[in-house]
């Protein structure tokens, strides 16, 4: 197995690089036979929208070709990206929203033959080391059993659950769903990094 290196990616050397993003993205999810096609292009769709968002970050892991990355943002101080919460945000949440302080992950993915080799905690910390932000948050699927292995192991908790609908504009398609087309009890999690945790 090739030896694996991390190395952060630029808003253009991300776009640069979408279509390899892409073959990451189908083969990390390995969607139903047939709607590979479908899946990369809602995918594609869905990243070129989180490029343009602001302090956009990502890191890429490399072994002659790219084989996982991690990327996100920060969240906008509105809150609407909160939308859809069930139950009451804890106030810390709605004051590091307010406060410009909260950064989202958007997408953790490594290739299969590349995962339990720590490479999700490599790409996690180089991601994390400089940003200053109060609250890191994760979105996953209620039936994303691998993202909340991946979360546990990383020492996150579980902040709490949003409507079928999704967690604001961000979150991608998986596993064979298009964008327009998302199951109706659809349930997705929200996870935080401890107060005070560092990468």
């Amino acid at each position: 197995m090739a030896e694996v290196f991390l190395r952060r990616l630029t808003r253009w050397q991300a776009e640069q690089q979408r279509e390899a993003v892409a073959d990451v993205y189908v083969e990390a999810y390995e969607g139903d036979a047939g709607a590979e096609y479908r899946d990369r292009q809602g995918f594609l769709r869905v990243f070129e929208n989180t490029v343009q968002r602001p302090d956009f970050d990502m890191v890429v892991a490399d072994a002659a070709g790219l084989v996982g990355c991690l990327y996100g943002y920060r969240a906008d101080r509105t809150g609407d990206w909160w939308k859809g919460f069930r139950g009451v945000l804890p106030s810390e949440v709605e004051e590091s929203t307010a406060s410009g302080r909260v950064f989202l992950l958007t997408e953790l993915m490594v290739v299969p033959a590349y995962r339990r080799l720590g490479i999700s905690e490599r790409l996690r910390t180089l991601l994390l080391i400089r940003h200053t932000t109060d609250l890191v948050v994760a979105v996953i699927k209620r039936d994303d059993d691998l993202g909340r292995e991946v979360l546990r192991s990383w020492g996150w908790t579980k902040l709490g659950e949003f409507d079928p609908a999704g967690p604001g504009s961000t979150a991608p398609p998986r596993r064979g769903e298009s964008e327009a087309a998302q199951p109706d009890g659809l349930v997705w999690e929200g996870w935080v990094r401890p107060t005070g945790a560092r990468p």
